[in-house]
């Protein structure tokens, strides 16, 4: 089985998706990045502003798309919401199951290496006394 290529020519970019836009600058704010100030003249008469559009009212379609849309959010919050505590107990009890056998290993590995290391440390105590209980005896007898 060949893996896929790493670039599908049918699939469309983000930036053939989306038009580049560049948001129109206002005129305080280009003449503030030039260093121009208010007093001084401009360069090229300002252009007459133009009369703005009266605001369209939505239309009957647009009322409905958005009355569908926010239902949808609504829907959407409530699942998230209502799958939350599904996702978290379902994830705690996958990781609880997994885990156990790894913690069972590092328990009884960490006990067998506890054991030994008591086992050297009781027998160097215990043969020490020994050898200086002799070395006492030893001394008292010559």
């Amino acid at each position: 089985m060949t893996p896929p290529p790493a670039y599908d020519e049918s699939i469309p970019v983000l930036t053939e998706v989306v038009a580049e836009t560049t948001p129109p600058v206002p005129e305080a704010a280009s003449e503030a990045a030039t260093g121009l100030d208010a007093a001084a003249p401009a360069a090229t008469p300002p252009a007459p502003l133009e009369p703005a559009a009266p605001a369209a009212s939505p239309s009957a379609d647009e009322l409905e798309n958005n009355a569908w849309q926010a239902l949808e959010e609504r829907l959407v919050a409530r699942v998230l919401d209502r799958l939350q505590d599904r996702v978290e107990l379902t994830l705690e009890d996958q990781v609880r199951t997994s885990l156990a056998p790894v913690l069972d290993h590092v328990v009884t590995r960490l006990a067998a290496e506890l054991r030994d290391g008591l086992q050297q440390t009781i027998e160097q105590v215990v043969s020490r006394a020994v050898a200086q209980e002799l070395a006492h005896l030893k001394s008292r007898t010559h």
